[in-house]
């Protein structure tokens, strides 16, 4: 017996030394990956050394005697620490997951084959100006010289990534940066989505004023009325209930649900309204949170001097920052600049769609797509003179179609002569507002509102491609239209004047957080869909609050909790809740109600992270909306995943008749909306105690409202995805300054996925005292250090200096790295 123990004994040690082998064999290849930041190394295209300074939150510092240099070396720099990232933002736009992820990503790869943007970078190279091509050509080189590197060293094949999903890495081009911008304009563009889910919205409800509820127009002058969409179409082509189409969402799909679009905000100060007399300007972009984020921090010593702030990996751009002279910053301008096209095909022939001259031939190519150990697929594309057809299967584009026609959509981004990386080149070397300004005339898309400070202006323009319709639109752009019809096709676009600008207004403060920017009538309307309604409040009343304004009231702003909403709509929903008699007996669900009751009650509507109300304010609003939607709406529900809080307080102030959602159909008694509250809050709190326990004051909103800064690839791995993904605890919510949307959907329908990747801002008064910060680290590398150091001040509203100092880069540097021109 001893001697079978001795030999237990001798195999479990054996088995516990080889799986200590392992895991340090593991590491070290996976370790091997690891950027060294000090040395010096020889790559070819330089015309003189570039040295590349780390300061201690791995932020480089680039200084090189020419700007085509220092542009190879942030392509060098990009790749050291973002490679994976790369390569996959790359493939995506190329259409090309399918390569390494097989099956997974087939319909990602079908769709962004049908938009075909790689093709439109492609040709869009040749319109870049001289200057703007020599940095896409330089930073090419940079990318290219750290593969080669990777290669000739066994550098653990550049990322950790790559051991586990192989596929060679393409030599880098000027279009692959153009394809990613382009990118940017798939992820920040809701309209389609918008158009669709209006149409199918419409085909439910038998009241158009009921629409206008549930889909509300942003606050100011009213809409003329729209034809029904089923009213195109003959009667009976189109289903009233359709089934949804959408496929559950993939971490790798650049396609956003519509409430999970771009967000930001952005505002700026003159010096009559700064303490210290120079101009400011905060912005925060908002995008999906991914390990690591988009933002990548960069300091670039141009020509025309230093500019710092932040980038995207594989785009040779500051998009978001200042230089000492000028700062700029961006967010989604919602210009209305996609429309749904209905074609009609010949019955006679389906090749051919019809046009206001006859039918017409659709212009078609064959795409093979490889698939991972699959045989390939091979697609026909087609397209008509609006634009690209989509298949029925996406965008619930099939519940909207009727029998003999098919989809297409017109989009500014599917330019072929798009020059919005050369506005961004310009934009970098602008010295005051005005050139910035003019920069601003080569953006097509995605379309932004660029607001720019330099040491004694202000001003905010929007940037990109308007297209110009014609009066006589069907359906203003608001719901697909029929493509055959000369008036609801595009007429070109306006001109870069009619874009809407403001510049130094009197009051000396410029903002926007997504909002209405203008109240122009169609078609110089900008957008029927905007982003926001609700935080423009809070922030209108923190600038307003104050005569002037310094650098720390702009970072109080920019991390501001307070939800105006949450202010606005307690007292309205819960009207004839607050005191209902005597307390319940312990343990009873009216207790419960009782006690959240008190609970909101003595509530400023902060959405603290520590704190219990946010919680029950959150479900309760969300139990709300879908107990006001599902009766009317059915399974088209679902589409509503976030409460619009215009349609609630239309809903509870009976709006042209708004009252009637709270009526539940399906019933005999007439609910009124008291009763619809009342039932919502038992309904979130029955979710509440399901999930947490029924002990209220112990709840805290940041449990359920996780930022969830995941891997895309290895974020669902079992046991990796705790290396991988970074989850914190976060205040805020979906209409607070300081926004992190919600999910909206599963067990976790709290989670922040969406919020401020990059913060900045920039004092002109002490441009050194500028500071900014990103939401994970500046490494993509899960073994690195970088790969989160930022993440918890970012949690707990922090930022590193945002300095244009060389000496002060140096003084806490982590590696400098020297690049040597390599002799031909």
């Amino acid at each position: 017996m001893a001697g079978v123990f001795k030999w237990l004994m001798r195999i479990a040690g054996a088995l516990i030394a080889l799986a200590v082998l392992a895991v340090l064999g593991l590491y070290f290849l996976l370790s091997r990956s690891l950027p060294d930041y000090d040395k010096t190394l020889e790559i070819a295209g330089l015309s003189a050394p570039v040295e590349i300074v780390r300061d201690n939150a791995d932020v480089p510092h680039i200084f090189g005697q020419s700007e085509v240099d220092v542009f190879e070396a942030l392509g060098y720099v990009h790749a050291q620490d973002r490679l994976w990232q790369m390569t996959i933002l790359r493939r995506t736009a190329q259409g090309r997951l399918s390569e390494v992820f097989g099956l997974r990503s087939l319909a990602i790869d079908k769709l962004m084959r049908r938009f075909d943007i790689y093709g439109a970078a492609r040709k869009s190279v040749r319109w870049q100006d001289p200057a703007t091509r020599a940095a896409l050509d330089a930073y090419a080189r940079g990318v290219n010289a750290r593969v080669a590197e990777i290669n000739d060293n066994a550098l653990g094949r550049g990322a950790p990534e790559m051991f586990l999903f192989n596929a060679p890495i393409a030599p880098w081009v000027p279009a692959d940066s153009i394809a990613i911008i382009k990118l940017l304009a798939v992820q920040l563009s809701p309209h389609m989505q918008n158009e669709v889910l209006r149409a199918r919205t419409s085909m439910m409800l038998d009241d158009d004023a009921r629409l206008r509820d549930i889909l509300p127009d942003a606050p100011g002058t009213g809409l003329a009325a729209l034809p029904k969409y089923a009213s195109f179409f003959e009667p009976g082509a189109l289903p009233r209930f359709a089934d949804n189409t959408a496929t559950p969402r993939d971490p790798l799909s650049p396609i956003s649900p519509q409430n999970l679009a771009g967000a930001s905000n952005v505002f700026a100060a003159a010096p009559a309204r700064s303490a210290a007399g120079g101009t400011l300007l905060a912005n925060d972009p908002h995008l999906g949170l991914t390990a690591p984020s988009i933002w990548y921090l960069a300091r670039l010593e141009l020509a025309s001097g230093g500019v710092i702030g932040a980038t995207i990996p594989g785009v040779p751009l500051v998009l978001s920052g200042r230089s000492d002279r000028l700062g700029w910053g961006i967010t989604s301008a919602y210009l209305d600049d996609q429309d749904v096209h209905i074609e009609q095909l010949n019955p006679e022939n389906r090749n051919q769609y019809r046009t206001p001259d006859g039918f017409a031939d659709f212009l078609t190519r064959r795409s093979i797509i490889k698939i991972k150990d699959e045989a390939p697929v091979t697609l026909t594309l087609r397209y008509t003179e609006n634009g690209p057809v989509l298949p029925g299967s996406q965008y619930d584009l099939g519940a909207i179609t009727p029998p003999g026609h098919v989809a297409s959509v017109a989009w500014t981004a599917l330019s072929p002569r798009d020059t919005t990386m050369s506005a961004g080149v310009a934009l970098m070397r602008a010295g005051n507002v005005d050139e910035a300004l003019a920069a601003g005339e080569d953006f097509v898309a995605p379309a932004q509102v660029l607001t720019v400070v330099d040491e004694g202006q202000i001003a905010m323009k929007l940037v990109g491609a308007m297209p110009r319709r014609s009066a006589e639109h069907d359906t203003e752009g608001r719901l697909p239209s029929r493509g055959w019809i000369q008036h609801n096709r595009w007429q070109g676009r306006y001109p870069y004047s009619a874009n809407p600008e403001f510049i130094d207004p009197p009051g000396g403060i410029l903002g926007n957080t997504n909002n209405k920017i203008v109240d122009r009538p169609f078609p110089l309307h900008v957008s029927h869909h905007w982003g926001d309604t609700q935080r423009i409040h809070r922030w209108q009343k923190l600038m307003q609050g104050r005569e002037v304004h310094t650098r720390d009231s702009f970072v109080e702003a920019q991390l501001d909790t307070v939800s105006f909403t949450a202010r606005s709509l307690l007292p309205l929903i819960g009207a004839d809740l607050w005191f209902t008699g005597e307390s319940a007996a312990e343990g009873t669900p009216l207790r419960l109600r009782q006690r959240a009751l008190e609970l909101l009650a003595g509530w400023n509507g902060e959405m603290n992270e520590h704190r219990p109300e946010p919680l029950i304010y959150a479900a309760w609003l969300r139990a709300l909306g879908q107990r006001l939607a599902q009766d009317e709406l059915g399974p088209l529900a679902d589409e509503f995943t976030h409460t619009d809080p215009v349609f609630v307080e239309r809903v509870f102030r009976d709006v042209d008749g708004a009252s009637a959602w709270c009526d539940v159909k399906q019933s005999g008694p007439v609910e009124t909306c008291p009763d619809i509250a009342r039932l919502a809050l038992d309904d979130a709190l029955v979710w509440i105690t399901n999930r947490y326990g029924t002990a209220l004051e112990s709840l805290r909103w940041g449990d359920a409202h996780q930022a969830t800064q995941d891997h895309p690839v290895l974020g669902t791995v079992p046991g990796l995805r705790y290396f991988v993904n970074i989850r914190q605890s976060t205040g805020g919510g979906d209409h607070t300054l300081q926004r992190g949307r919600s999910s909206g959907i599963g067990d976790n329908p709290f989670q922040n996925v969406h919020a401020a990747g990059y913060r900045g801002v920039y004092d002109f008064a002490d441009p050194g005292s500028s500071v900014f910060v990103i939401s994970t680290g500046q490494s993509g590398h899960f073994l690195s250090r970088h790969y989160d150091d930022l993440a918890q001040l970012w949690r707990r509203g922090e930022y590193i200096p945002m300095s244009l100092d060389p000496e002060l880069a140096r003084a806490g540097a982590v590696g400098i790295t020297v690049l040597m021109p390599k002799p031909e």
